[in-house]
């Protein structure tokens, strides 16, 4: 037996560094994963598709969202199981039970509303365990597999849940006990356990995964291997096999550099620039170290002239500690007299003392070189 396991898919997810025509695109491409999904699942022949929570960014979506998404739900010819999530719970409010979802659901949509188990098929069981609310007071997943009976002899059983997991040997009832799944599995109670929340492809335990989501959604410093489907394949005996597909087109890049000379700059830019895709890259960029005049005009110049080609460069700035020191030369070059010339010798003064003035005195230095060559035309 064969399905695809996925999760957090978050429809309707906006990123606040994006800018208007760039969100346009990073929304598509999200309903764009779901297709590339479908392919897959008809490619490798999965009988079903299980989304294992936070399908939706929130239960307070426009209907467009929630319309264009289940078209694109419709398009893969086998039934797909959707499990609430933290972000998309079963509450009062929930999307599931709203208007513009039960008008638009595709036959082949099927809501694990309730916790326990849900026959895909006379032999194929699925051990769902929902969410309820945004914060439960115990782990759903836990509960569920607590409660439920043990299946009958020769049934393949799936345990669905959503949410953080405890390391192995640890306690928390907010969290999904590793050790009581590792021990279902070991038993033959559970063949494979499905989990979504987790961004990144994870494998927890034997037969335990996280699918991570299939579009990125962080930067890669804090997740990876996002992206991606997992096709799982469950024999009649034995442990499970589990393959990535990749379905994800999107990239978040972090990145630093230590500059410390004019060519540093030009090896930072270099590396930024080779980046491929560029549309569909997001970039965090830190800079450490110290660098003239020169070197942090050109800096500031080619970042933003970077910024017309990537979906979005943004500033590290727990990463950046760039100090801008002139030499003599440097504020010589500038031609400066009278007050300007008095004002440029105290902020070098400042910038070179290493207090807490000092970043903002190299920023003034280095805003004043800019605009005076503009002046020049140099």
């Amino acid at each position: 037996m064969r399905f695809l396991h996925t999760a957090d898919w978050q429809l309707g997810m906006t990123r606040h560094f994006l800018d208007a025509d760039a969100q346009a695109r990073f929304t598509d491409a999200r309903l764009d994963a779901i297709s590339r999904l479908g392919a897959v699942a008809a490619e490798r022949e999965a009988e079903f598709v299980v989304v294992c929570g936070d399908v939706f960014e929130d239960n307070r979506l426009a209907p467009a969202v929630v319309a264009r998404s289940l078209d694109r739900i419709a398009a893969i010819d086998r039934p797909v199981y959707l499990l609430p999530g933290n972000h998309d719970p079963l509450d009062a409010a929930s999307i599931y039970t709203s208007e513009v979802f039960r008008r638009h659901r595709p036959a082949n949509v099927i809501v694990l509303e309730s916790p326990g188990v849900h026959e895909v098929r006379p032999g194929v069981e699925l051990l769902a365990a929902p969410w309820f609310s945004k914060h439960p007071a115990g782990d759903p997943l836990t509960e569920a597999v607590a409660a439920a009976a043990a299946p009958a002899a020769g049934v393949i059983r799936i345990a669905v849940g959503h949410g953080g997991t405890l390391p192995v040997g640890a306690r928390d009832q907010r969290l999904i006990d590793v050790d009581a799944l590792s021990a279902r599995i070991a038993a033959g109670e559970l063949r494979y356990v499905a989990l979504g929340d987790r961004h990144s492809v994870t494998e927890v335990a034997p037969g335990i995964w996280y699918s991570g989501a299939p579009e990125v959604t962080n930067f890669d410093h804090k997740e990876t291997a996002s992206g991606s489907v997992l096709v799982v394949d469950v024999p009649d005996a034995g442990p499970a096999r589990v393959e990535r597909a990749r379905v994800g087109t999107w990239r978040f890049a972090s990145r630093e550099f230590p500059l410390t000379a004019e060519r540093d700059v030009d090896a930072a830019v270099g590396a930024l620039a080779a980046l491929p895709d560029k549309d569909r890259t997001v970039v965090k960029v830190g800079f450490t170290g110290t660098v003239g005049l020169a070197a942090k005009a050109r800096l500031d110049a080619e970042i933003e002239a970077l910024r017309a080609r990537f979906a979005a460069v943004e500033l590290w700035e727990r990463k950046t500690d760039l100090a801008v020191l002139p030499g003599a030369e440097e504020l010589d070059a500038l031609d400066l007299t009278g007050p300007a010339a008095d004002a440029a010798q105290e902020l070098l003064g400042v910038a070179r003392s290493g207090g807490e003035r000092a970043a903002d005195a190299s920023g003034a230095l280095a805003l004043l070189y800019r605009l005076t060559r503009q002046e020049v035309g140099a």
